[in-house]
Protein backbone atom coordinates (compact mmCIF):
# COMPACT_ATOMS: atom_id res chain seq x y z
CA UNK A 1 0.00 0.00 0.00
CA UNK A 2 2.79 2.08 0.16
CA UNK A 3 2.83 2.94 4.07
CA UNK A 4 5.49 2.78 6.32
CA UNK A 5 6.17 -0.30 8.49
CA UNK A 6 5.09 2.74 11.63
CA UNK A 7 1.65 4.31 9.41
CA UNK A 8 -0.67 5.21 11.37
CA UNK A 9 -4.54 4.35 11.08
CA UNK A 10 -5.68 7.31 9.52
CA UNK A 11 -2.53 7.03 7.38
CA UNK A 12 -3.14 3.38 6.33
CA UNK A 13 -7.02 4.65 5.53
CA UNK A 14 -6.31 7.48 3.40
CA UNK A 15 -3.69 5.00 0.99
CA UNK A 16 -6.46 2.43 0.57
CA UNK A 17 -9.18 4.97 -0.24
CA UNK A 18 -6.97 6.40 -3.01
CA UNK A 19 -5.40 3.39 -4.32
CA UNK A 20 -8.85 1.35 -3.55
CA UNK A 21 -10.30 4.62 -6.11
CA UNK A 22 -7.39 4.01 -8.64
CA UNK A 23 -7.84 0.01 -9.12
CA UNK A 24 -11.11 -1.03 -8.92
CA UNK A 25 -11.96 -2.76 -12.07
CA UNK A 26 -15.32 -0.62 -12.66
CA UNK A 27 -12.78 2.65 -12.63
CA UNK A 28 -9.92 0.89 -14.38
CA UNK A 29 -10.14 -1.23 -16.97
CA UNK A 30 -6.07 -2.06 -17.52
CA UNK A 31 -5.40 -5.68 -17.43
CA UNK A 32 -3.98 -6.48 -13.42
CA UNK A 33 -6.04 -3.82 -12.14
CA UNK A 34 -8.41 -6.42 -10.44
CA UNK A 35 -5.72 -8.25 -8.73
CA UNK A 36 -4.23 -4.82 -7.65
CA UNK A 37 -7.40 -4.16 -6.00
CA UNK A 38 -7.71 -7.72 -4.47
CA UNK A 39 -4.25 -7.08 -2.77
CA UNK A 40 -4.43 -3.79 -1.24
CA UNK A 41 -8.16 -4.92 -0.26
CA UNK A 42 -6.39 -7.47 1.97
CA UNK A 43 -3.76 -5.57 2.99
CA UNK A 44 -6.37 -3.23 4.33
CA UNK A 45 -7.85 -6.09 6.54
CA UNK A 46 -4.65 -6.67 7.88
CA UNK A 47 -3.28 -3.70 8.81
CA UNK A 48 -6.55 -1.64 9.94
CA UNK A 49 -6.29 -4.43 12.72
CA UNK A 50 -4.20 -4.56 15.73
CA UNK A 51 -3.91 -8.34 16.31
CA UNK A 52 -3.36 -9.22 12.25
CA UNK A 53 -1.35 -5.94 11.60
CA UNK A 54 1.28 -7.59 14.46
CA UNK A 55 1.19 -11.53 13.05
CA UNK A 56 1.88 -9.90 9.99
CA UNK A 57 4.74 -7.84 11.09
CA UNK A 58 6.48 -10.64 12.54
CA UNK A 59 5.94 -13.65 10.92
CA UNK A 60 4.62 -12.18 7.28
CA UNK A 61 2.44 -14.02 5.00
CA UNK A 62 2.86 -17.23 7.14
CA UNK A 63 1.52 -15.11 10.44
CA UNK A 64 -1.94 -14.66 8.37
CA UNK A 65 -2.18 -17.50 6.52
CA UNK A 66 -1.97 -19.64 9.11
CA UNK A 67 -4.31 -17.78 11.11
CA UNK A 68 -7.35 -16.56 9.06
CA UNK A 69 -9.61 -18.28 6.47
CA UNK A 70 -10.88 -15.47 4.05
CA UNK A 71 -13.97 -15.17 6.32
CA UNK A 72 -12.00 -14.42 9.19
CA UNK A 73 -9.80 -11.62 7.49
CA UNK A 74 -12.57 -9.63 7.01
CA UNK A 75 -14.65 -10.08 10.11
CA UNK A 76 -14.90 -6.84 12.04
CA UNK A 77 -13.23 -4.22 9.19
CA UNK A 78 -15.42 -1.60 8.34
CA UNK A 79 -15.62 -0.48 5.00
CA UNK A 80 -18.70 1.28 5.19
CA UNK A 81 -17.13 4.58 4.84
CA UNK A 82 -15.60 3.53 1.31
CA UNK A 83 -19.22 2.96 0.13
CA UNK A 84 -19.63 6.25 -1.75
CA UNK A 85 -16.39 6.50 -2.92
CA UNK A 86 -17.22 3.25 -4.57
CA UNK A 87 -20.21 4.02 -5.97
CA UNK A 88 -22.03 1.16 -3.64
CA UNK A 89 -25.58 1.39 -2.29
CA UNK A 90 -24.77 -0.82 0.49
CA UNK A 91 -22.27 -2.95 1.96
CA UNK A 92 -23.90 -6.15 0.10
CA UNK A 93 -23.24 -4.83 -2.31
CA UNK A 94 -19.99 -3.76 -2.07
CA UNK A 95 -18.91 -7.04 -0.28
CA UNK A 96 -20.02 -9.37 -3.11
CA UNK A 97 -18.65 -7.11 -5.66
CA UNK A 98 -15.10 -7.92 -3.81
CA UNK A 99 -15.40 -11.02 -3.30
CA UNK A 100 -17.03 -12.08 -7.24
CA UNK A 101 -13.63 -10.81 -8.23
CA UNK A 102 -12.33 -14.11 -6.83
CA UNK A 103 -9.75 -14.41 -3.72
CA UNK A 104 -7.69 -11.86 -2.46
CA UNK A 105 -3.77 -10.94 -2.69
CA UNK A 106 -3.40 -14.48 -4.74
CA UNK A 107 -4.68 -16.13 -1.22
CA UNK A 108 -6.31 -18.74 -3.10
CA UNK A 109 -4.12 -19.38 -6.11
CA UNK A 110 -0.82 -18.44 -4.44
CA UNK A 111 1.99 -16.72 -6.77
CA UNK A 112 4.70 -17.76 -4.42
CA UNK A 113 5.51 -20.59 -1.69
CA UNK A 114 4.54 -20.36 1.65
CA UNK A 115 6.87 -18.88 4.31
CA UNK A 116 8.11 -20.67 7.11
CA UNK A 117 8.69 -19.18 10.75
CA UNK A 118 11.37 -20.94 13.12
CA UNK A 119 14.11 -20.07 15.83
CA UNK A 120 17.66 -18.84 15.60
CA UNK A 121 19.63 -19.02 18.85
CA UNK A 122 22.71 -16.56 18.80
CA UNK A 123 24.62 -15.55 21.21
CA UNK A 124 26.50 -12.11 23.11
CA UNK A 125 29.35 -12.55 20.85
CA UNK A 126 27.18 -13.19 17.52
CA UNK A 127 25.44 -9.86 18.29
CA UNK A 128 28.47 -7.79 19.32
CA UNK A 129 30.16 -8.92 16.16
CA UNK A 130 28.09 -10.01 13.70
CA UNK A 131 28.18 -13.75 12.12
CA UNK A 132 26.67 -15.77 9.76
CA UNK A 133 25.05 -18.67 12.05
CA UNK A 134 24.10 -22.61 10.57
CA UNK A 135 20.57 -23.32 10.98
CA UNK A 136 18.75 -26.34 9.72
CA UNK A 137 15.41 -26.03 8.03
CA UNK A 138 13.07 -28.42 6.90
CA UNK A 139 11.66 -27.14 3.75
CA UNK A 140 9.19 -28.65 0.70
CA UNK A 141 11.39 -28.85 -2.70
CA UNK A 142 10.54 -29.83 -5.60
CA UNK A 143 10.64 -34.07 -5.94
CA UNK A 144 14.11 -34.86 -7.73
CA UNK A 145 12.17 -37.81 -9.68
CA UNK A 146 9.78 -35.79 -11.42
CA UNK A 147 11.18 -32.87 -11.83
CA UNK A 148 7.89 -31.23 -9.35
CA UNK A 149 5.30 -32.68 -11.92
CA UNK A 150 3.74 -35.09 -9.63
CA UNK A 151 3.62 -37.61 -12.38
CA UNK A 152 5.63 -40.81 -12.56
CA UNK A 153 8.05 -40.04 -15.69
CA UNK A 154 6.69 -41.39 -19.04
CA UNK A 155 2.77 -40.09 -18.15
CA UNK A 156 1.21 -36.79 -17.85
CA UNK A 157 -1.13 -34.87 -16.12
CA UNK A 158 -4.33 -33.85 -17.89
CA UNK A 159 -6.90 -30.80 -17.06
CA UNK A 160 -8.50 -31.66 -13.83
CA UNK A 161 -12.47 -32.46 -14.19
CA UNK A 162 -13.32 -30.68 -11.15
CA UNK A 163 -12.36 -27.54 -11.50
CA UNK A 164 -11.64 -27.49 -14.92
CA UNK A 165 -8.01 -26.19 -14.84
CA UNK A 166 -8.65 -23.26 -13.21
CA UNK A 167 -7.31 -25.01 -9.92
CA UNK A 168 -10.21 -23.22 -7.93
CA UNK A 169 -13.55 -23.74 -6.68
CA UNK A 170 -16.57 -21.24 -5.54
CA UNK A 171 -18.14 -21.70 -2.75
CA UNK A 172 -21.21 -19.56 -1.77
CA UNK A 173 -22.47 -19.28 1.29
CA UNK A 174 -25.90 -16.67 2.56
CA UNK A 175 -25.12 -14.72 6.04
CA UNK A 176 -28.50 -12.73 6.49
CA UNK A 177 -28.59 -10.32 3.95
CA UNK A 178 -25.45 -10.95 1.96
CA UNK A 179 -24.09 -13.82 0.28
CA UNK A 180 -20.39 -14.21 0.77
CA UNK A 181 -18.56 -16.06 -2.45
CA UNK A 182 -15.31 -17.63 -0.96
CA UNK A 183 -12.94 -19.00 -3.69
CA UNK A 184 -10.89 -22.15 -2.20
CA UNK A 185 -8.23 -24.33 -4.02
CA UNK A 186 -9.88 -27.24 -5.61
CA UNK A 187 -9.17 -30.88 -3.44
CA UNK A 188 -8.91 -32.35 -6.44
CA UNK A 189 -6.38 -31.62 -8.07
CA UNK A 190 -4.80 -29.45 -5.36
CA UNK A 191 -4.93 -26.34 -7.03
CA UNK A 192 -3.08 -26.89 -10.22
CA UNK A 193 -5.80 -27.70 -12.43
CA UNK A 194 -4.31 -30.61 -13.67
CA UNK A 195 -5.01 -34.00 -12.33
CA UNK A 196 -1.77 -36.71 -12.31
CA UNK A 197 -3.20 -39.92 -13.85
CA UNK A 198 -0.34 -41.79 -12.77
CA UNK A 199 1.35 -40.56 -9.25
CA UNK A 200 4.92 -40.26 -8.89
CA UNK A 201 6.10 -42.97 -6.89
CA UNK A 202 8.52 -40.79 -4.23
CA UNK A 203 6.13 -37.80 -3.95
CA UNK A 204 2.82 -39.77 -4.61
CA UNK A 205 2.06 -37.14 -7.04
CA UNK A 206 2.60 -34.19 -4.77
CA UNK A 207 5.30 -32.50 -6.70
CA UNK A 208 7.53 -31.99 -4.06
CA UNK A 209 8.91 -33.67 -0.63
CA UNK A 210 10.26 -32.77 2.57
CA UNK A 211 13.86 -32.13 3.16
CA UNK A 212 16.32 -30.42 5.76
CA UNK A 213 18.33 -27.84 4.56
CA UNK A 214 21.41 -26.23 6.51
CA UNK A 215 21.59 -22.71 5.46
CA UNK A 216 23.61 -20.00 6.60
CA UNK A 217 22.15 -16.41 8.37
CA UNK A 218 24.05 -13.25 8.57
CA UNK A 219 23.17 -11.89 12.27
CA UNK A 220 23.43 -8.08 11.99
CA UNK A 221 25.33 -6.75 14.94
CA UNK A 222 23.26 -5.39 17.71
CA UNK A 223 20.21 -7.80 16.18
CA UNK A 224 17.64 -7.60 19.49
CA UNK A 225 16.23 -10.56 21.25
CA UNK A 226 12.77 -11.64 20.02
CA UNK A 227 13.33 -9.63 16.91
CA UNK A 228 12.69 -11.28 13.43
CA UNK A 229 14.89 -11.73 10.72
CA UNK A 230 13.31 -12.37 6.91
CA UNK A 231 15.73 -14.50 5.14
CA UNK A 232 14.19 -14.35 1.31
CA UNK A 233 13.81 -17.60 -0.61
CA UNK A 234 14.27 -20.16 1.64
CA UNK A 235 10.63 -20.53 2.55
CA UNK A 236 8.55 -23.33 0.89
CA UNK A 237 8.41 -23.85 -3.21
CA UNK A 238 5.57 -22.78 -5.06
CA UNK A 239 3.95 -24.04 -7.86
CA UNK A 240 6.01 -24.48 -10.43
CA UNK A 241 7.89 -21.31 -11.80
CA UNK A 242 6.82 -18.94 -9.54
CA UNK A 243 9.15 -18.56 -6.43
CA UNK A 244 9.40 -19.60 -3.37
CA UNK A 245 8.61 -18.12 0.15
CA UNK A 246 10.62 -16.59 2.89
CA UNK A 247 11.76 -17.99 5.75
CA UNK A 248 11.49 -15.95 9.09
CA UNK A 249 13.63 -16.48 12.10
CA UNK A 250 12.74 -15.33 15.52
CA UNK A 251 15.91 -14.41 17.54
CA UNK A 252 16.41 -16.15 20.75
CA UNK A 253 19.65 -15.16 23.20
CA UNK A 254 21.73 -18.21 24.83
CA UNK A 255 23.01 -17.60 28.20
CA UNK A 256 25.90 -16.35 28.58
CA UNK A 257 28.66 -18.19 31.46
CA UNK A 258 30.18 -14.65 31.98
CA UNK A 259 27.95 -11.70 30.87
CA UNK A 260 24.27 -10.55 31.25
CA UNK A 261 22.77 -8.74 28.71
CA UNK A 262 21.13 -5.26 30.10
CA UNK A 263 19.27 -2.11 28.73
CA UNK A 264 20.04 -0.16 25.86
CA UNK A 265 23.30 -2.13 24.69
CA UNK A 266 25.56 -2.22 28.05
CA UNK A 267 26.35 -6.18 29.04
CA UNK A 268 26.80 -6.46 32.79
CA UNK A 269 30.83 -8.87 33.82
CA UNK A 270 31.38 -9.72 37.50
CA UNK A 271 34.57 -10.23 38.98
CA UNK A 272 35.90 -10.59 42.50
CA UNK A 273 39.16 -8.97 44.20
CA UNK A 274 40.72 -9.79 47.42
CA UNK A 275 39.43 -7.19 50.29
CA UNK A 276 43.51 -5.79 50.79
CA UNK A 277 43.68 -4.77 46.63
CA UNK A 278 40.11 -2.82 47.43
CA UNK A 279 41.12 -1.27 50.01
CA UNK A 280 45.12 -0.16 48.30
CA UNK A 281 43.66 -0.02 44.44
CA UNK A 282 44.80 -1.97 41.64
CA UNK A 283 44.51 -3.03 37.89
CA UNK A 284 42.75 -5.95 36.81
CA UNK A 285 42.36 -7.33 33.21
CA UNK A 286 38.52 -8.47 32.01
CA UNK A 287 37.72 -10.05 29.14
CA UNK A 288 35.38 -8.48 26.40
CA UNK A 289 32.64 -9.64 24.14
CA UNK A 290 34.81 -8.77 21.29
CA UNK A 291 37.75 -11.27 22.08
CA UNK A 292 40.08 -9.01 23.82
CA UNK A 293 41.15 -8.23 27.21
CA UNK A 294 41.17 -4.70 28.33
CA UNK A 295 42.75 -3.19 31.63
CA UNK A 296 41.17 -2.05 34.09
CA UNK A 297 41.48 0.42 37.09
CA UNK A 298 40.36 -0.34 40.50
CA UNK A 299 40.78 3.23 42.36
CA UNK A 300 41.81 2.59 46.18
CA UNK A 301 38.87 2.31 48.42
CA UNK A 302 36.64 0.58 46.20
CA UNK A 303 33.51 -0.86 47.82
CA UNK A 304 31.80 -4.06 47.59
CA UNK A 305 29.29 -4.31 44.86
CA UNK A 306 30.69 -1.11 42.93
CA UNK A 307 30.08 -0.93 39.13
CA UNK A 308 33.31 0.35 37.27
CA UNK A 309 32.77 1.28 33.42
CA UNK A 310 34.46 -0.10 30.25
CA UNK A 311 32.96 2.42 27.75
CA UNK A 312 32.07 1.29 24.36
CA UNK A 313 32.93 -2.65 24.73
CA UNK A 314 28.85 -3.30 24.78
CA UNK A 315 26.88 -4.25 22.43
CA UNK A 316 25.96 -2.28 18.94
CA UNK A 317 22.80 0.23 19.62
CA UNK A 318 19.88 0.08 17.26
CA UNK A 319 20.28 3.83 16.20
CA UNK A 320 24.52 3.65 16.38
CA UNK A 321 27.40 3.22 18.62
CA UNK A 322 27.53 0.94 21.46
CA UNK A 323 26.75 0.51 24.97
CA UNK A 324 29.30 -0.33 27.67
CA UNK A 325 30.83 -3.20 29.74
CA UNK A 326 30.03 -2.95 33.34
CA UNK A 327 32.12 -4.49 35.84
CA UNK A 328 30.78 -5.16 39.11
CA UNK A 329 33.46 -5.73 41.40
CA UNK A 330 32.84 -8.44 44.24
CA UNK A 331 34.88 -8.10 47.35
CA UNK A 332 36.60 -11.32 48.76
CA UNK A 333 36.87 -11.32 52.54
CA UNK A 334 39.40 -14.37 53.95
CA UNK A 335 37.60 -17.34 55.50
CA UNK A 336 40.84 -18.25 57.80
CA UNK A 337 43.81 -16.18 59.12
CA UNK A 338 47.33 -17.19 59.88
CA UNK A 339 48.23 -15.74 63.31
CA UNK A 340 50.15 -12.60 61.47
CA UNK A 341 48.07 -12.03 59.21
CA UNK A 342 45.49 -11.91 62.05
CA UNK A 343 47.82 -9.41 64.15
CA UNK A 344 48.23 -7.41 61.15
CA UNK A 345 44.53 -6.63 61.01
CA UNK A 346 44.15 -6.23 65.03
CA UNK A 347 47.01 -3.55 64.56
CA UNK A 348 44.91 -2.06 61.66
CA UNK A 349 41.62 -2.11 63.54
CA UNK A 350 43.39 -0.10 66.42
CA UNK A 351 44.88 2.38 63.61
CA UNK A 352 41.50 2.97 62.34
CA UNK A 353 39.66 2.82 65.90
CA UNK A 354 36.69 0.86 64.90
CA UNK A 355 36.29 -2.36 63.71
CA UNK A 356 35.42 -3.98 60.25
CA UNK A 357 31.34 -3.43 60.91
CA UNK A 358 31.85 0.05 62.27
CA UNK A 359 31.19 -0.48 65.40
CA UNK A 360 34.17 0.85 68.22
CA UNK A 361 35.79 -0.99 70.67
CA UNK A 362 35.50 -0.52 74.02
Amino acid sequence: MGVSRNATKDEIKAAYRKLALQYHPDRNKDPGAAEKFKEITEAYAVLSDDEKRAKYDRYGHAGIDENYTQEDLFRGVDFSEFFRDFGFGGFDEFFRSVFDLGGFGGRASRSRGDDLVGEIQVSLEDIANGRSVSVGVERLEYCSECGGSGAQPGSSRTICSVCGGSGQVRRERRMGGWVSVQIMPCTQCGGSGRYVDKPCRVCHGSGVVKRRKVIEVNVPPGVEDGSTLRIPGQGNVGPQGTPPGDLFLNVRLKPHPLFKLLDNGDVLFETEISMVRAALGTVIEVPTLYGTKEELRVPSGTQPDSILRLRGKGLPRVRGGRGDELVKVKVKIPERLSDRQRRLLEEFEQEEGKGFFGFRKH
